[in-house]
């Protein structure tokens, strides 16, 4: 697969996972100059939609980034193009998560020893998607 496919991709599961399309990013970065928390991340917010955008799943699975993002929505209200940035750090997290516990994500699925080593944003996350 090209990286121009897998690009596209991972553009249509994060469409259908957050609702979100990160083909609408044009790069200005001004989710990553309104974050709180960029000292903590190994990406900058606007630098995940832009990995997202090229297809760099595996990059993604390996950052801390979505992990430590705080859901504030600073970024989606800074967003001139209305992208809501939070969604997609969620639909990342979501993606990383199935692809680790082969594609199952509910309380019930998950071990003891699962729901010690799970971090807590990413359970929020998960149970916030099936409980709409």
């Amino acid at each position: 697969m090209t990286a121009s496919n897998e690009g596209s991709r991972l553009i249509d599961e994060m469409k259908a996972q957050s609702g979100q399309d990160p083909a609408d990013c044009y790069q200005c970065a001004k989710c990553s100059a309104a974050c709180p928390v960029t000292a903590a991340m190994d990406l900058l917010p606007h630098q995940v939609i832009r990995y997202l955008q090229m297809g760099l799943e595996e990059e993604l699975s390996n950052s801390k980034t979505p992990w430590i993002c705080a859901s504030c929505f600073t970024c989606a209200a800074r967003c001139p193009r209305d992208l809501d940035l939070a969604r997609m750090m969620e639909g990342v997290r979501l993606t990383v998560l199935r692809k680790r516990e082969g594609n199952k994500f509910g309380p019930a699925d998950l071990t003891p020893e699962q729901l010690e080593k799970l971090p807590q944003q990413a359970l929020v996350s998960g149970f916030r998607k099936y409980n709409k």
